[in-house]
């Protein structure tokens, strides 16, 4: 396994770190595993339920990132930009399809062995239709797998990110146009959007943690000014006066963290970076896989009829453990062909692309 250079290293570990912690949430949020362990450990769980899901907005922050290295490194006409949102959608969409199939198939098995108000029942063609196509939230279909609102999102914000770039790519100065218009559209988030929870199935209530992170990547590039973050991250700050969001605190601080690191030396031992690069490796597909584990032992719990906290404690650690073997099956089954054969296709898509505009 090819080890991480120190700066995505750095992103490695954020993403392990969040993709953890939003699974521990979900078991601290549902079933009945979370009730037996509440009565041993009630200021866990609270924490756990409470706090340990703003994890989300280091995904965010990391998401923007990269949006901005896509937007600031590649032509910004209607062809590659069309070309790059169609391969986001396949990235995102077929794992979560498969991902949906087996949440429906454990959703299923779990009604046999236990009836809880967590677990969806057998889907409409047009609830299941409502997430293939990203809509879910916004046409207000119930969730058939926790965190499928966060796969929406993560959508919507690189349509707007592609929008901006298509937008700044019409004006004489295309980069400074790009970094006015994220600066715009995250202070209204930050200032407006995100201060109204009606907005929340919408790219603009998050925006503002996202666009922290494109200006980190315009920031960390050498030549580039830094100005750009430093504004981003007072503009964030008065927000947070104004109106104090944990979640909006935690992505100025993820995205200073990326930008402090930036020219880091970390040195860490093989073994503890292979670990690092895997659990940020599968973290999407941990993201997809981890509430049909959780289904399923909470049904088996149930079905047991278990009242021992001890046990509750030991089935928990078994559904967090289980969570991530079936995250890797997925991830080198499913989720690792499919980018393998997206980056195939993107490269030649490009290539002719290339020759096309040199005839």
């Amino acid at each position: 396994m090819k080890v991480s250079s120190n700066r995505f290293l750095i992103i490695d570990a954020f993403k392990a770190i969040a993709s953890q912690l939003i699974v521990l949430h979900h078991l601290a949020a549902y079933g009945p595993i979370s009730d037996s362990v509440h009565q041993l450990s009630p200021t866990l769980i609270t924490w756990l339920y409470d706090y340990a899901r703003i994890a989300v907005q280091i995904f965010f922050v990391i998401g923007g990132y990269f949006t901005a290295r896509t937007i600031f490194s590649s032509r910004n006409n209607i062809t590659s930009l069309t070309l790059n949102l169609f391969n986001k959608y396949l990235k995102l969409v077929v794992p979560f399809f498969f991902a949906l199939i087996l949440a429906i198939t454990c959703a299923a098995s779990s009604r046999g062995l236990a009836d809880h108000e967590f677990i969806p029942d057998l889907p409409k063609l047009s609830q299941f239709l409502s997430h293939i196509f990203l809509l879910n939230g916004v046409l207000d279909f119930d969730s058939l797998l926790a965190g499928a609102w966060f796969i929406a999102i993560d959508f919507q914000l690189f349509l707007v990110m592609l929008c901006i770039a298509w937008l700044g790519g019409k004006t004489s100065d295309p980069r400074k146009a790009i970094l006015v218009m994220i600066t715009l559209i995250s202070t209204a988030s930050l200032f407006w959007f995100n201060r109204n929870p009606q907005y929340n199935d919408w790219a603009l209530y998050f925006f503002g943690a996202y666009g922290m992170g494109a200006t980190v990547y315009w920031s960390s590039q050498q030549g580039h000014s830094t100005a750009w973050l430093w504004l981003n991250v007072v503009l964030a700050t008065l927000a947070l006066l104004i109106d104090f969001r944990l979640r909006i605190l935690i992505a100025v601080l993820v995205a200073l963290i990326l930008f402090s690191t930036n020219n880091m030396q970390i040195k860490l031992g093989f073994i503890q970076q292979k670990i690092i690069h895997y659990l940020g490796m599968i973290s999407y597909s941990l993201f997809l896989v981890h509430f049909s584990v959780l289904m399923i032992s909470n049904a088996i719990f149930s079905w047991l009829n278990i009242t021992n906290p001890d046990i509750g404690i030991f089935f928990m650690v078994i559904s967090w453990v289980g969570s991530l073997i079936v995250a890797n099956f997925f991830y080198k089954k499913i989720e690792k062909p499919i980018t393998s054969i997206l980056k195939f296709s993107v490269k030649s898509q490009q290539r002719q692309a290339i020759l096309t505009s040199s005839i």
